[in-house]
């Protein structure tokens, strides 16, 4: 009986070990670009991470989005300035384009059904870029000045496909009705 069991204790050790030593978390993660961020967070769903840096002398934010995804499919970070949801939010949007570059920029969403197509927010966007690499695609930017404070509603979102460089749909249920949350840039 205990040769028996023993195999399968250490079986069992070891699959913990290797889901531990995978696990990637912002506060760990070093950018490619040696870009480096202050304040981080491991969002609750859609396998993402936001980083920032918080500027005081212009109420700005330097930000990192990063998400998994494949090379079809697109990310978005948001501030809702009007409200909790999706609707109102102003979104940064990034997928990898038909020429195999990636494509990065700011679309407001008016509606259940909006448009993604690039157009001014109701704050400014600068310094916008985007990268793909290993199955993770990061959003860059300052976002600000902001007029409301350091605290927002923010919104982030995939989906899994883009037609004619425009991101189609996302899911309606599960994780991507849950990407919603209030986030204070100077609590990290």
């Amino acid at each position: 009986m205990a040769l028996t069991s023993t195999p399968i204790l250490i079986v069992c050790i070891v699959i913990s070990l290797v889901s531990i030593s995978s696990a990637q978390t912002c506060s760990n993660y070093t950018f490619s670009t040696n870009q480096v961020f202050n304040s981080c967070i491991d969002l609750p769903v859609l396998q993402s991470h936001l980083h920032w840096n918080y500027i005081p002398s212009t109420r700005s934010i330097q930000i990192a989005y990063r998400a998994t995804q494949t090379s079809t499919g697109w990310i978005a970070w948001a501030i809702n300035p009007t409200g909790t949801s999706m609707i109102g939010s102003q979104a940064i949007v990034a997928f990898l384009n038909a020429n195999g570059t990636m494509t990065a920029y700011t679309t407001p969403i008016t509606s259940y059904n909006p448009s993604m197509k690039q157009a001014a927010l109701s704050f400014r966007v600068s310094n916008i870029s985007a990268t793909y690499a290993k199955n993770e695609m990061t959003i860059f930017g300052v976002v600000g000045p902001l007029n409301n404070g350091t605290t927002v509603n923010h919104v982030w979102q995939a989906g899994s496909s883009v037609v004619n460089n425009i991101p189609q749909m996302h899911p309606t249920s599960g994780p991507n009705i849950q990407s919603v949350g209030i986030l204070d840039f100077l609590s990290r």
